[in-house]
């Protein structure tokens, strides 16, 4: 969730498009009440809604189980709309059945929003607290908003991510620091051993795999944590940041842990990284560009001690 409300911050005019989508849809079933979310792996999070005068309870900011939801039942990957006219008797919503006579939701329409690479962003939804009739005409019209709202979210993180690995860039890594350095943290520089050897034998398209596969465990090791952000620097180097303090002793332990992911391949690239560590006070007007410096020197003494392991700065 992190992620998605600090990329979201960042973007430009998001909330005046966000009202704006809200209100063509109102135009076009002036009668519903409508709301745009954010989806993750387990939480559906109100971004925003139209005036709501039924008696279902919305909010801005608010945080839903998504297995609680009817947008848990949505078709992403077809991006088909999501229709009951009455969600009464619907034997597919036995399970939370109680949940939405709780929420007096009796109706809803829901339309899923992606983004160009096929990753799940949310839903625009049109809920009522009696039944409804959509129409065929009226569904088309929101799905093409959603469509015009799709590009607006793809070209604003085409300016945040790495075209190969979906990381994010070192655009956004300045932002994201600059934002959330108060609190002290830590870097981890990495960059890959062998990397050259691997565009040599085998090409640079599987460099490139081999590029997005390391982004990928990347993402999977910080999975779950709060305030600590992945990026691709550029090449085969990469970043993570950790905008919270962290004892040393977990450092050493966290590292340890993804030196030994990042030299674990299905083929034999002999491919492995070196991290170099640098750490910053709270408080502090921290400086990106010398704690990049920082863990750079660090990195340097990774490699000189026989590469595949870490250093501190």
């Amino acid at each position: 969730m992190m992620e998605t409300f600090q990329e979201l911050e960042m973007y430009k005019n998001f909330d005046e498009l966000a009202e704006d989508v809200i209100d063509l849809a109102k135009e076009i079933l002036p009668d519903q009440l409508f709301y745009l979310s954010s989806i993750t792996e387990a939480q559906q999070i109100v971004l925003k809604h139209s005036l709501n005068t039924s008696s279902i309870p919305v909010a801005e900011g608010m945080v839903l189980d998504l297995n609680d939801t009817l947008c848990s039942r949505m078709d992403f990957e077809n991006k088909q709309p999501l229709v009951y006219e009455d969600v009464q008797g619907a034997p597919e919503l036995k399970h939370i059945e109680d949940k939405l006579e709780a929420a007096h939701v009796r109706s809803y329409l829901g339309l899923p929003i992606s983004f160009v690479n096929g990753d799940r962003f949310g839903t625009l939804c049109a809920v009522n607290d009696e039944k409804s009739q959509f129409d065929a005409r009226s569904i088309t019209l929101l799905q093409r908003i959603v469509r015009m709202f799709s590009y607006y979210l793809d070209l604003e993180r085409f300016a945040y991510r790495d075209s190969l690995t979906d990381l994010y860039n070192r655009h956004f890594l300045t932002r994201f620091f600059d934002g959330n350095s108060k609190a002290g943290g830590s870097i981890f520089f990495l960059d890959l051993d062998g990397f050259k050897n691997v565009n040599d034998l085998y090409g640079h398209e599987t460099g490139d795999l081999v590029l997005k596969e390391v982004a990928a465990k990347l993402q999977q090791f910080i999975e779950g944590q709060t305030d600590v952000l992945a990026a691709r620097l550029g090449g085969d180097e990469f970043l993570i940041c950790f905008a919270k303090p962290v004892s040393a002793e977990e450092l050493s332990e966290w590292a340890t842990r993804l030196l030994a992911s990042l030299s674990q391949w299905e083929a034999d690239y002999s491919l492995s990284a070196s991290i170099g560590i640098a750490q910053y006070p709270a408080g502090g007007n921290q400086d990106l560009r010398e704690l990049l410096r920082q863990a750079d020197h660090a990195l340097y003494q990774a490699k000189k001690s026989g590469k595949n392991c870490y250093s501190f700065y």
